[in-house]
């Protein structure tokens, strides 16, 4: 495989777009390669990279089905369920806790 063309930040051409842009139009890169490379320059660090596809190639995104929309909603219920009380805690606990704030408040602290 050849090198990738690399493009600098805001300078690619017409008829390239990242996953972001194409999903923006409807699109997904639908198995296509990566045509090119759009490179951001930072000071400290190295650059951010940002691969580019084919609009052309792109196809249509895919329709949520019933059976998609109901494993999301369940998957989205599980991570609202407390695992130590089991109550829905009505939002998305944060996984930095791993618990709802009130059993985490309550769980006695190893570092004491």
């Amino acid at each position: 495989m050849g090198a990738l063309p690399v493009y600098r930040w805001r300078l690619a051409p017409d008829g390239l777009a990242t996953r972001r842009q194409l999903r923006a139009l409807g699109l997904r890169p639908g198995g296509q390669e990566v045509a090119a490379q759009l490179e951001r320059p930072r000071r400290r660090r190295g650059p951010l990279v940002a691969y580019l596809y084919r609009i052309d190639a792109a196809k249509p995104v895919r329709p949520m089905t019933p059976a998609r929309w109901a494993a999301l909603a369940k998957a989205n219920a599980a991570r609202r369920v407390c695992p130590e009380c089991g109550r829905d805690a009505g939002y998305v606990i944060p996984a930095s806790l791993g618990t709802c704030p009130t059993c985490h408040d309550t769980t006695p602290s190893l570092a004491a």
